[in-house]
């Protein structure tokens, strides 16, 4: 295995890729850079004249930085995509690459607290120079902030039930680990679904912490502007929360509300779909057991 793969194995590769009908000269993005898998084999199909810059806010993923004149890596949150596309020169690109989600390097270091399998401090940011961590939410959040994480971000039914057992354990004593949280949480946990529990608290807080649904939103409202006419998307989403808001903006252009119509009443939206839902074959499920949620949408710009 690669430095690379153990940093993250990229999830749906050949076919994310494929989607974006590399033009050999053409401008590329990848949003979510992480172990730069996605990025290597976007380089390896443009020519001398192409270009790729690629996104990643985890200061660790510069340690994967590609030593290619073609690369440019950004540390910054993909939110920010028009504005410093616009600082390197960039109004216009071929197609974007985004693969959201966790990486296999943030689950597997202890001390980022992104994972229910390892003890370590709860963490959880992307950006480690984030102002607010998962302990934060956990100890400052009021009751009703708490409710409305885990029924919204992790879709749980007895929310209130999980949030007043937080709060009834944090004024005895600071929640600062992942064991102490799975200690308050174990009246929740239903034999045989213990893990499927966890891991939609632990997704409801990640997501708060990281305002990962505000971030995707304002990337696809972004990207009319700046996906040339026949460019490409190419987005892999990882939990129906993510899917739906994808699924929205390519079919309707915006997230709530019946799309817009031109004079003659014919639907008007930026992008089409282009193809059906790409989900894992069951072999890379098999190889690599984080692609068994991934669902990959591609769109053309119109």
């Amino acid at each position: 295995m690669t430095n690379t793969e153990r940093y993250h194995k990229p999830v749906l590769l050949h076919e994310s890729i494929d989607g974006l009908a590399i033009k050999e000269n053409g401008i590329y993005v990848d949003v979510t850079f992480g172990g730069g898998g996605h990025s290597r084999e976007i380089l390896n199909r443009l020519g001398k004249n192409g270009r790729l810059y690629a996104f990643d806010q985890d200061a660790d993923a510069a340690n994967n930085a590609i030593d290619d004149e073609r690369f440019t890596l950004i540390n910054q949150n993909f939110r920010y995509i028009k504005r410093f596309l616009k600082f390197y020169g960039v109004k216009k690109v071929d197609g974007v690459l985004g693969d959201f989600g966790v990486s296999s390097h943030q689950f597997d270091v202890p001390e980022r607290g992104f994972s229910t399998r390892f003890e370590g401090v709860l963490d959880m940011r992307m950006n480690q120079s984030g102002a607010i961590s998962a302990q934060n939410i956990l100890n400052e959040y009021s009751e009703n902030e708490l409710v409305n994480i885990f029924f919204k971000y992790g879709e749980l039914k007895n929310s209130k039930a999980i949030a007043k057992a937080i709060i009834s354990a944090r004024t005895e004593q600071k929640i600062v680990t992942g064991n102490q949280l799975q200690q308050i949480l174990k009246p929740f946990l239903q034999k045989f679904k213990e893990n499927k529990t966890l891991a939609q608290i632990y997704q409801a807080i990640r997501i708060e912490v990281n305002e990962e649904m505000q971030v995707l939103e304002e990337f696809l409202t972004q990207l009319p502007d700046i996906v040339e006419i026949g460019g490409r998307i190419s987005l892999i989403s990882y939990h129906s929360l993510e899917d739906r808001l994808v699924k929205r903006f390519i079919r309707d252009g915006q997230f709530e509300g019946a799309p817009e119509k031109d004079f003659y009443g014919n639907v008007s939206v930026p992008f089409r779909k282009v193809g059906g839902l790409i989900v894992p074959t069951t072999t890379e499920i098999a190889e690599n057991s984080r692609a068994r949620s991934a669902k990959l949408r591609i769109a053309e710009r119109q």
